[in-house]
């Protein structure tokens, strides 16, 4: 069985004082999520505190995101290597945010999962339609199409090192969520095409909602067979929220 996982993405938030708050409040009722696997991704210039304070905890810590490079000239870009030597487990890649604010396409964002595991971090991969492509009726080809960039340049047994996030881009930070049965329908494609490949390496992976998930709907939507947990945004900011939705699993 899948081990469910509730990631927060904290985004571009956070002081000193309000990280190392919420890293308490997570801490102290960390012990009353069960069997739930939990990670944070702080920016970049915080994850050294976070990794400080989350020494001997269960909750895993991530980044949000990672250059395709490992080092060398190269101004402004955090590396898989760097983020590694500094606790570092998870980084996400391919969030939606990245793929419409800094146009990063499908190949750039494969190259930077396989950055992360050539680190040896377990790459959190965002796949995911707008609302014009869901309109259209294309969401499968879309989330087809971000997955085969991968498949394409790492192979399918990489997936089975990965974290799937699929994040409906309509329903991230506008309060809008997916219905259980739309995020599903969405995570049963996923596993299915994956399964066309590879049955082990789709029985096995983990296949997060990413769309504004709530302590109020994350229970109806864990309880779907193919979501095994969720990227959680706005309410990861929040630790009774936040750990509201890691007791949903």
């Amino acid at each position: 069985m899948r081990q469910t996982l509730v990631a927060g993405n904290w985004k571009l938030n956070g002081s000193l004082d309000s990280i190392k708050q919420l890293v308490s409040g997570i801490l102290a009722g960390i012990g009353d999520t069960g069997d739930t696997a939990v990670a944070v991704c702080p920016p970049f210039v915080y994850i050294p505190l976070v990794s400080e304070l989350l020494q001997g905890s269960k909750v895993a810590l991530g980044s949000q995101d990672v250059s395709d490079q490992d080092s060398g000239a190269f101004t402004g870009e955090v590396s898989g290597p760097m983020l590694k030597e500094f606790g570092c487990r998870y980084a996400i890649v391919g969030h939606s945010e990245r793929r419409a604010l800094y146009a990063e396409d499908d190949e750039f964002t494969a190259r930077k999962f396989a950055a992360a595991r050539r680190a040896g971090l377990t790459p959190i991969l965002c796949v995911g339609e707008t609302l014009e492509e869901r309109e259209q009726g294309i969401t499968e080809d879309v989330v087809a199409r971000q997955l085969d960039a991968v498949i394409e340049l790492e192979g399918i047994g990489a997936i089975g090192d990965a974290v799937i996030a699929y994040e409906p881009v309509w329903a991230i930070g506008t309060g809008k969520t997916a219905s259980p049965q739309q995020a599903q329908d969405v995570h049963a494609f996923i596993r299915g095409k994956l399964a066309g490949l590879d049955g082990g390496v789709a029985e096995k992976v983990q296949i997060l909602y990413g769309g504004s998930v709530k302590g109020s709907n994350a229970a109806e939507l864990f309880a779907m067979e193919d979501i095994d947990g969720g990227l959680i945004g706005g309410a990861s900011l929040v630790a009774d929220d936040f750990l509201a939705i890691c007791r949903a699993g």
